[in-house]
């Protein structure tokens, strides 16, 4: 299905029908601040598993990133320094991935994990569907970001759609895409890295 939402004014019937399926443990591609990801309910092991097996990925080896719509309980996915956080709390929402020792709330398949991708998405879209889910969202980008696909099927829906709307239950077209990847910044130590150079400075 490809559901067409407001990136500025998500309509909250949309968005329900859209986290109708987040909860039955479907898979939907959606728009972010940085490039189409795709997501899953975060504490749905299951579901996990499913994206991760569709991306081709170990969740056991891999980093591993969730969507919050904002900071309040950040604590219970991660655990965060005050340094972190203030640098969180100056960057966020924005286009940035802050990598976090993980917390004990997340399910099993994390826990092989120390740590885990933090991101709050300056996007209405990705941060209404994780209000309404009250959980995180597993994301992860469709394309990485040196993929060779045409740039046209990375950041057009409907293109997004043709390619991938037979591997999961939901498209969400917020738009054309963004073509440049967050910028990751490592807080596991100090003094915090920037591991990824991407979009936005922090």
């Amino acid at each position: 299905m490809l559901l067409k939402i407001h990136p500025d004014n998500p309509n909250s019937r949309e968005i329900a029908r859209a986290v109708t399926i987040l909860r039955d443990g479907g898979l939907i591609i959606y728009p972010t601040d940085t490039l189409y990801a795709i997501g899953c309910d975060a504490l749905n092991s299951r579901a996990v598993e499913k994206i991760c097996k569709l991306k081709g990925v170990d969740p056991h080896k891999s980093n591993l990133s969730v969507i919050c719509s904002d900071l309040s309980n950040l604590s219970e996915y991660a655990r965060v320094s005050n340094d972190a956080f203030k640098l969180m709390k100056a960057n966020l929402p924005g286009p940035f991935t802050f990598l976090l020792p993980t917390s004990s709330r997340l399910p099993k398949i994390y826990k092989n994990r120390k740590e885990v991708g933090i991101r709050v998405p300056d996007n209405n879209i990705a941060r209404a569907l994780v209000c309404e889910l009250g959980n995180p969202i597993l994301s992860m980008s469709l394309f990485e970001a040196d993929d060779p696909t045409d740039e046209a099927y990375k950041t057009n829906p409907e293109l997004i759609y043709e390619m991938f709307g037979h591997q999961v239950e939901l498209v969400i077209d917020g738009g054309i895409g963004g073509t440049e990847p967050s910028t990751i910044v490592s807080c596991l130590e100090t003094p915090f890295e920037i591991i990824r150079e991407g979009k936005g400075e922090l």
